[in-house]
C-alpha cells in the first residue's frame, strides 16, 4: 500500500474516533498514561523527546486535549509501540 494511501487511511481513521468521542460525550480517548506507566517513563522525558512542553503533554496524558495524528504517531515511535497501542481499546476492535 502506498504511504499515502496509509496516511489518508489514518485521517480517516482519526476523524471517526473523534467524532465517536464527541457525539457520544466521551473524553478518554488515548491511553498514553498507561503506556507510560507500563514502560516507567515520566511525562517530562517524554515532553523533552516531543520537544512540547510538560503542560502540552500531560494534557494528552489527562486527555484534556487529544495530539494531532501526526504528534499520535511521534509519541509511538518514542515509546517503540504500534500507533494503535495509544488508543482505547474500544477503538482497535
Amino acid at each position: 500500500m502506498p504511504a499515502h494511501t496509509e496516511l489518508l487511511d489514518n485521517y480517516i481513521l482519526f476523524f471517526e474516533i473523534n467524532l465517536y468521542f464527541s457525539e457520544n460525550n466521551l473524553t478518554e480517548m488515548n491511553r498514553i498514561k498507561e503506556v507510560l506507566d507500563e514502560k516507567g517513563i515520566k511525562q517530562t522525558w517524554l515532553a523533552e523527546k516531543l520537544g512540547k512542553s510538560y503542560n502540552m503533554v500531560n494534557s494528552y496524558v489527562q486527555n484534556r486535549q487529544q495530539p494531532r495524528l501526526e504528534v499520535l504517531y511521534e509519541i509511538a515511535k518514542i515509546l517503540d509501540v504500534n500507533p494503535k497501542e495509544l488508543l482505547k481499546e474500544e477503538l482497535n476492535d
